[in-house]
């Protein structure tokens, strides 16, 4: 199989990681919607939707996010970084 030409290998590279940002700009924004970032949850959140909150603030420490012990906040970088990757990748190798 021959090698992509310049032009072409330059255009994927610009769709790759086009598709890396929306993927970490889409996370940041469902991580926030949550309130992962938040020292409390939403008051109209469900049972489950707090949960959910609780398994990703306790998986976003697992991966080295800290958490502000006076304010309750939680950074949610790397959170947002491993959800980004799960997502561009499966969009990168989708068949």
């Amino acid at each position: 199989m021959p090698a992509l030409d310049r032009a072409l290998r330059k255009k994927l590279e610009k769709s790759v990681l086009q598709a890396r940002r929306a993927a970490e700009a889409g996370a940041r924004k469902s991580l926030e919607g949550l309130a992962v970032d938040n020292h409390e949850p939403w008051p109209e959140m469900t049972p489950d939707q707090r949960l959910l909150r609780n398994r990703l603030r306790a998986f976003g420490r697992q991966l080295g996010d800290r958490r502000d012990p006076q304010r309750g906040s939680q950074s949610i970088a790397r959170l947002i970084s491993e959800c980004a990757y799960e997502h561009w990748h499966r969009m990168l190798f989708a068949r």
